[in-house]
C-alpha cells in the first residue's frame, strides 16, 4: 500500500489549519489517515508547524512519500535530516553519537534563528504599537487645541456682540434724553473798591468835657426862669 505524507485541512473558512498526516495514497484528502504527524498552522506569525520527529521518521524509512509542502515542514523541523543522518550510521559514515550531536547543533541554532524571527516581530510591534499610539496622542491634542481655539473664538465673539449692544443702548439712550440748554456764562465785572470812609469817632475825653461846658448853661437858663 503506497503511503504519503500530506496535509489534511481543517479550521473554518478565511482560517484554516492543517494536521500533517500519514495516510494511503489512494484516500481523499480529508479521508481517514493512519496516522497524525503534526500540525501547521499559517495563521500566526511565525507560522506553527509541530512535527513527531521519530514517528516521521519512521515512516519516510518505510517507504512513504511526502508531498512538497510536507517535505519542506518536515524540512523544517529537522526530519529530513535525521533521516539522511540515520541513512549514515546504517552505512557506518558516521556514529549514533555523531549523528545525534549534528542533530542538536542543528536544531538550536534553527530554534535560535526562529526565536530571533520572534524577538523582530515582537520589536517592530512594540516599535508600531508606539508610534501609533503616538499619533493618537497628537490627534488627541490637536482636537483639544482646536476645541479650546474654538471656545476661546466664540467667547470673543460673544464679548465683542456684548459690546456692541452696550454702545448701541448707550446712543440710544442719549438720543431720547432731553436737551438741556446750557446757561449763558454772565462775565463778572472787575470789582471795583469801594471804600467808605467812615467818621472818625470823638474821643470820649472831648465828649465828656462838652457833657460838662453844657450843663452850667443849662442851669442859668433854668435860673433865669425861676426869677421871671
Amino acid at each position: 500500500m503506497p503511503v504519503r505524507i500530506r496535509l489534511q485541512r481543517h479550521g473554518k473558512k478565511g482560517k484554516p489549519f492543517y494536521w500533517i498526516v500519514a495516510a494511503d495514497a489512494r484516500s481523499k484528502r480529508d479521508g481517514r489517515y493512519l496516522e497524525k504527524l503534526g500540525v501547521y498552522n499559517p495563521n500566526t506569525n511565525p507560522a506553527t508547524v509541530e512535527v513527531d520527529l521519530d514517528g516521521s521518521v519512521k515512516w519516510l524509512e518505510s517507504g512513504a512519500q511526502p508531498s512538497d509542502t510536507a517535505r519542506t515542514l518536515l524540512s523544517y523541523r529537522g526530519v529530513l535530516l535525521k533521516h539522511h543522518l540515520n541513512g549514515g550510521v546504517k552505512k557506518g559514515a558516521l556514529t549514533q553519537e555523531d549523528a545525534d550531536n549534528k542533530l542538536a547543533a542543528w536544531l538550536d541554532e534553527k530554534q535560535a534563528k526562529i526565536q530571533a524571527k520572534v524577538d523582530g516581530l515582537s520589536k517592530d510591534k512594540a516599535s508600531s504599537s508606539a508610534k501609533k499610539l503616538q499619533a493618537e496622542t497628537e490627534i488627541r491634542e490637536k482636537r483639544i487645541s482646536d476645541a479650546l481655539a474654538a471656545d476661546a473664538a466664540v467667547e470673543e465673539a460673544a464679548a465683542a456682540e456684548l459690546e456692541a449692544t452696550k454702545a448701541a443702548e448707550a446712543e440710544k439712550a442719549a438720543a431720547e434724553a432731553p436737551a438741556v440748554e446750557e446757561a449763558p456764562v454772565v462775565e463778572e465785572a472787575p470789582a471795583t473798591e469801594v471804600v467808605a470812609e467812615a467818621p472818625e469817632e470823638t474821643p470820649a475825653t472831648e465828649v465828656v468835657a462838652e457833657a460838662a461846658e453844657e450843663a452850667p448853661a443849662k442851669e442859668d437858663s433854668a435860673e433865669a426862669k425861676d426869677k421871671e
